[in-house]
């Protein structure tokens, strides 16, 4: 149920999913969400969001073990290839359910907000190592892993917009490069 939370608010967005929804999608009986998720749809939210972020940080890991010599602008490469592949091949329907979250209720629900928070601090905190582990100064890997994120969100929102990857291509050139002289 949480997985598919996370699918249809990357899909519609927070205000959009519906509990009754997200049951339909996990193939799961209605009572079962009032059984696990006691808190509601907030609490399935944080959840869902929690899970994103645990993802994307572990997509790091396997961005790491797929290259045979990392460096900084192949893992960003790696993570825009990502996005760029989804949406060459199942359309630009969906985005990162962390920002959609964050976007629908940052202001108005402090514990999806701790949440959403939360999950891009799993996501930035393996990219922050992984980039240590390339040579980037300790000192500097957070702001860069920070960097890395909001860049790579910011071209997600504006392929889904233009319904063109062409934001994705430009930002992995561009930014690759400089994260490359950081390195040690």
């Amino acid at each position: 149920m949480v997985f598919s939370a996370a699918q249809l608010i990357r899909r519609d967005g927070v205000a959009a999913t519906g509990m009754r929804d997200v049951a339909v999608h996990a193939q799961a009986p209605r009572g079962s969400l009032q059984h696990y998720f006691p808190g509601g749809k907030e609490q399935l939210v944080n959840e869902a969001v929690a899970w994103a972020g645990r993802y994307a940080g572990r997509r790091i890991a396997r961005f790491m073990a797929a290259m045979e010599h990392p460096t900084p602008s192949g893992l960003f490469a790696a993570m825009v290839q990502q996005w760029t592949g989804e949406f060459e091949t199942a359309g630009f329907g969906a985005g990162c359910p962390v920002a959609a979250a964050t976007v629908d209720c940052a202001d108005s629900t402090e514990s999806t907000r701790t949440a959403t928070a939360a999950a891009f601090a799993a996501w930035s905190t393996p990219l922050a190592d992984a980039l240590t582990s390339m040579g980037v100064p300790a000192a500097e890997a957070p702001a860069l892993a920070t960097l890395m994120i909001s860049t790579l969100e910011g071209a997600i929102l504006i392929a889904r917009a233009e319904h063109d990857t062409r934001a994705l291509h430009t930002v992995a050139q561009h930014l690759g490069p400089l994260l490359d002289t950081r390195t040690s």
